[in-house]
C-alpha cells in the first residue's frame, strides 16, 4: 500500500459506516445513511469533507476494503473508492483467506459483515463466544472453542420491530426508545416500550442462554452495530460492547488479503 491509510467501508441496510485506519488505530469513523439510489458522487460530497476536517489527506489513501450487505450499493461503493481514492477496494466475501473455518451449510450465504465479525471477535476476544450485531437485523452468531464459525439466528432489529408497531398499528404512534419504569405500562407510551424494550431484551437473553448451552456454558458476549450502547448496558449478559467491531474485523481481513489488490 503506497499511501499511509486504509479506508473501510461497512455498507449496512440502515448505514454505512467508513472508517480510516493508519495501520492498527483507527483514526477516523463516520456513520452516513444507506440510500440506494444515492450516487458515488453524492456520497463523496458528504464523505471527503469529513475527511478533510479531520485532517485526513485524500491522496495519502492506499488501500480500501468493503463489506456490503446490500446488492445495488456495492458497485456505487466501489465506484467511489476507484474515483476519489485512485485505489481498487478488496471485496469482502467467504472465498478470502481469513483464518475461519465457516461451518454453516452454504457459507456464501453468510453475510459480508458477519464474516468480519467473526475475524475480528476471535482476534479480539478469543473463543468460544457469542456475538450479536444490533442492527437493522439483529444477528446471533456462534464461534466454538476451536475458533470455528458455526453459525447462528436472525431476527427482526429492535427498530424494525418498533416502526411495525406504528406503522401498523392504527392507534399506536412512533416514541422514544428507552427502558419504561416498570414492566408493567400504566401509559401506552411505557406499555409499548415495556413490550419492544424490554421484550427485546428477553428475546436476547433468551437466545444467548440458548447459545450458552449449545456451546458449553464457557463464551464470551459481545455486542456490536449501531444500536448496540443502547441494548448493551441493558443485560448483564453482555460483557463486550464494541460497536466499530465489523471496521475492526474489514482491516484485518484486508491484511490478510492485501496482495490480491496490489
Amino acid at each position: 500500500m503506497a499511501g499511509q491509510y486504509l479506508l473501510a467501508i461497512d455498507v449496512g441496510n440502515t448505514n454505512a459506516v467508513f472508517g480510516m485506519f493508519e495501520g492498527e488505530t483507527l483514526v477516523g469513523s463516520w456513520r452516513l445513511a444507506t440510500a440506494e439510489d444515492r450516487t458515488a458522487d453524492e456520497y463523496a460530497a458528504m464523505l471527503m469533507p469529513l475527511c478533510a476536517h479531520a485532517g485526513l489527506r485524500r491522496e495519502a489513501v492506499g488501500g480500501a476494503v468493503i463489506a456490503s450487505v446490500v446488492p445495488p450499493l456495492t458497485p456505487i461503493m466501489t465506484e467511489l473508492v476507484e474515483r476519489y481514492w485512485s485505489v481498487t477496494p478488496l471485496l469482502i466475501s467467504h472465498s478470502l483467506h481469513t483464518g475461519l473455518v465457516i461451518k454453516y451449510d452454504r457459507p456464501g450465504e453468510v453475510g459480508a459483515d458477519r464474516i468480519c465479525d467473526a475475524v475480528a471477535t476471535k482476534a479480539l476476544y478469543g473463543s468460544p463466544s457469542i456475538f450479536i450485531d444490533f442492527g437493522t437485523a439483529t444477528t446471533f452468531n456462534a464461534i466454538d472453542a476451536a475458533g470455528d464459525y458455526l453459525g447462528g439466528a436472525i431476527a427482526p432489529g429492535i427498530n424494525l420491530s418498533m416502526e411495525a408497531l406504528a406503522r401498523y398499528a392504527a392507534q399506536l404512534h412512533r416514541i422514544e426508545l428507552v427502558a419504561p419504569p416498570s414492566a408493567i405500562g400504566r401509559n401506552t407510551v411505557h406499555a409499548m416500550q415495556s413490550g419492544v424494550f424490554l421484550g427485546y431484551l428477553g428475546l436476547v437473553e433468551s437466545m444467548t442462554e440458548r447459545f450458552q448451552h449449545e456451546l458449553g456454558g464457557r463464551a464470551r458476549v459481545i455486542a456490536t452495530g449501531g444500536l448496540s450502547t443502547l441494548i448493551g448496558p441493558a443485560t448483564p449478559m453482555i460483557e463486550i460492547i464494541d460497536p466499530l467491531l465489523t471496521i475492526k474485523g474489514l482491516r484485518m481481513i484486508w491484511e490478510m488479503n492485501r496482495s490480491r489488490v496490489g
